[in-house]
């Protein structure tokens, strides 16, 4: 099940099957996910403890119930066959992911493919043109095939493995961990090739957050002050990073115009896949397409998805269990830092999918399904760690989601006032 899974992982970032002669009609993808399905109905590892096995289908019900409520019923069998992928995907690499070996296994080919992307990048901008014939965006920034044809989803990528391939070389003998290093500077390479503002602003926050953890808040903050201040020396995309921007205006106008769809439509939305047909642009914001196309309830949903795995890796982080054991001290340690790794990954991955609307990519629910598994794993290893519940728990994402609703309104609302 779990070699599987990775399988079509690799196929699903590194995508060979667009560009190499003859597999560009070959169906790699779900024939690899139906046989890790199989592999994961006959396996003993299945796991459902956790609350985002039942809000990941519940999200997808709610997609193919905005479909209906907005005239298509056929739009309900269309959300079926694009996202129910996703979930099974989840399930699978979930309840593969309950060891702390398994977990090193999947960041190292998060890590692994990522490179590859970012190597990609290097050839583009050298020569102009990548190994798979796709050239240098219109601005000179890197690309690849498939669903990182955009520059900002490979900076998405980049940002949120970044953390990973610094924790692999602090696990690593000599060569793994020069080898790990030279692939966390190709990322950081490969980010500042994208010219991403989203992505550069996630590497930032990465590194903040994690000074914030090591030193404080008034170090990262001046530190974060500095990082951004040569950012945008850097990159002149970021110069540019001004509400007044014509990008960022549009963007700003999306989201305005995203707040206006959910108002007339507060309870499934206007429908996934709907935004740009009642705006020009899409939503530039992963938070407010989910609200905008799948309503109240479906933003409730998405939201305690999503907070649920930070607060796994969070509630990790925080424990402070007894260490008079110095074999459970230095198996904690470890422990700490796997989950202040995927902490890291989370915040640099949602960072940068603020300022995109990536909230039905597959990489973002892979990312999770990651965290999920740690956790379960985690609370077995560690019995002490809280069991997050919906039960007990999940009342709290409804205060959770209005307050999310209001910020978005306050954002915009004062965004517009500086346009």
């Amino acid at each position: 099940m779990y070699p599987l899974i990775l399988l079509y992982l690799i196929l699903t970032i590194v995508r060979p099957q667009d560009y190499l002669p003859g597999l560009e009609n070959v169906p790699l993808l779900p024939v690899v996910l139906v046989l890790s399905f199989l592999a994961w109905l006959a396996s003993s590892a299945k796991t459902f403890a956790a609350p985002q096995f039942v809000l990941l289908p519940a999200f997808l019900v709610v997609l193919m119930i905005s479909q209906l409520t907005n005239g298509w019923a056929g739009g309900m069998k269309d959300e079926l066959i694009k996202f129910g992928p996703t979930v099974i995907a989840f399930y699978i690499f979930a309840a593969g992911c309950t060891t702390q070996r398994r977990v090193t296994i999947g960041m190292a080919v998060f890590v692994l493919c990522s490179m590859i992307l970012a190597l990609h990048g290097v050839e583009q901008a050298k020569t102009g043109m990548g190994w798979t014939g796709i050239p240098l965006s219109e601005e000179g920034r890197i690309q690849y095939v498939g669903i990182f044809n955009d520059p900002n989803d490979l900076g998405l990528l980049f940002a949120a493995t970044l953390p990973m391939a610094v924790f692999l070389s602090r696990r690593s003998g000599l060569l793994g961990r020069w080898f790990w290093l030279a692939g966390a500077l190709l990322l950081l390479y490969g980010t500042y090739l994208t010219n991403s503002r989203g992505a550069l602003l996630a590497v930032l926050v990465v590194a903040g957050c994690y000074v914030w953890y090591r030193r404080g808040l008034f170090t990262a903050s001046v530190l974060g002050v500095i990082g951004l201040a040569c950012m945008k020396i850097l990159s002149s995309r970021m110069q540019e990073l001004d509400a007044e921007e014509e990008s960022a205006a549009g963007r700003v106008d999306a989201w305005y115009s995203g707040i206006h769809m959910f108002m007339s439509h507060p309870t499934f939305g206007v429908g996934a896949g709907n935004f740009t047909e009642y705006n020009e642009l899409t939503a530039h914001n992963s938070f407010v397409l989910v609200l905008a196309e799948t309503g109240f309830i479906g933003f409730l949903l998405w939201l305690a998805f999503v907070g649920y795995s930070f607060w796994m890796v969070l509630a990790v982080v925080r424990h402070k269990p007894d260490l008079t054991d110095p074999a459970l001290a230095t198996s904690w340690r470890a422990e700490r830092a796997m989950a202040l790794t995927l902490l890291l990954s989370l915040c640099g991955l949602f960072c940068a999918a603020f300022f995109l609307s990536r909230s039905y990519m597959i990489v973002l629910y892979l990312f999770a399904a990651m965290v999920t598994g740690y956790y379960i794993g985690a609370r077995q290893r560690h019995p002490g760690l809280p069991d997050l519940r919906l039960s007990d728990s999940g009342w709290r994402w409804v205060p959770a989601a209005a307050g999310g609703v209001a910020a978005l309104f306050v954002l915009v609302a004062v965004l517009l006032r500086t346009t």
